[in-house]
């Protein structure tokens, strides 16, 4: 679990340093977005994933790796627009932002730490496709839970099916680097 660990901890290097240049380039805007938009980010980028599974010819170049950083980083906001509430304007400095950046991928690393040890790590015999059809999924059941006005009866919510997606992804990360 070790390795694991470390590996979780480069592909989260990756994503944060992109937030970072993000958030230099264009400050905190997307603290306007509502739930159902960063919920809809997600969605393109996971269809554009599976798209790039399933066609035999690819005219973006951008390939599936972009996509899943861009998964985990809308994830993250999302999470943090779950605890702060949506903003007319945006609102965090940089170092606030990066903080609860940091804050939201503590919590998601020790879910996905947790759930490790129960599982005995079965991602790791997983294929990538399979983990992008749970993000979509997982993608499907946030949207019902948005249009539920985010209740469930029995069900998680939607904060912890964004960690999942988030750790989804940071597994799909960790097999593209070893392939």
């Amino acid at each position: 679990m070790q390795n694991t660990s470390k590996e979780y901890d480069a592909v989260v290097q990756v994503c944060q340093d992109l937030f970072s240049k993000k958030m230099k380039d264009y400050g905190c805007a997307w603290r306007i977005l509502r739930l159902p938009s960063l919920t809809d980010q997600i969605f393109i980028k996971a269809q554009r994933i599976r798209g790039l599974q399933q066609n035999a010819i690819q005219k973006v170049e951008e390939g599936a790796a972009s996509e899943f950083v861009g998964i985990i980083n809308y994830c993250v906001m999302a999470l943090i627009q779950i605890e702060k509430g949506v903003v007319e304007q945006p609102d965090l400095s940089f170092e606030e932002a990066v903080a609860l950046y940091e804050d939201k991928i503590a919590v998601t690393k020790q879910l996905m730490l947790d759930k490790n040890h129960d599982y005995g790590e079965a991602w790791r015999d997983m294929r990538v496709s399979s983990l992008t059809d749970l993000i979509l999924q997982k993608l499907l059941r946030v949207k019902q839970i948005e249009d539920n006005a985010g209740h469930t009866l029995v069900s998680e919510g939607i904060d912890a099916n964004y960690q999942d997606m988030i750790n989804y992804a940071i597994f799909a990360l960790i097999h593209l680097n070893e392939s």
